[in-house]
């Protein structure tokens, strides 16, 4: 048996063994928090807890309505989603909830 082989890291996120040092520089992931502190994957649906005007149109989604499948973004804070009349929306995760 080769003492290399003790030198090596199971990552448990991809379930590869790592040398040693990659296993240092992957990056962290990161965990996006809805305004109650609960953990948002892609696919959630979320509801709104208040109002919000949508910049750019007279449209304003009202307090309680359920936005499905939304996708994560790089920016821990924003959310990309759909609503019927509304195509590439942008929630800031501060004024959402996961049902």
């Amino acid at each position: 048996m080769n003492g290399d082989d003790e030198s090596y890291v199971y990552d448990e996120a991809t379930g590869e063994w790592l040398p040693p040092g990659a296993a240092a520089a992957a990056p962290a992931a990161i965990v996006v928090r809805d305004a109650a502190g609960n953990a948002l994957t892609d696919g959630d649906s979320v509801t709104l807890i208040k109002d919000l005007k949508v910049k750019g149109t007279s449209t304003t989604l009202k307090q309680g309505t359920v936005i499905r499948s939304i996708r994560l973004t790089e920016d821990p804070e924003e959310i990309d989603c759909r609503h019927d009349t509304i195509k590439g929306l942008v929630l800031r995760t501060e004024f959402v909830r996961k049902r």
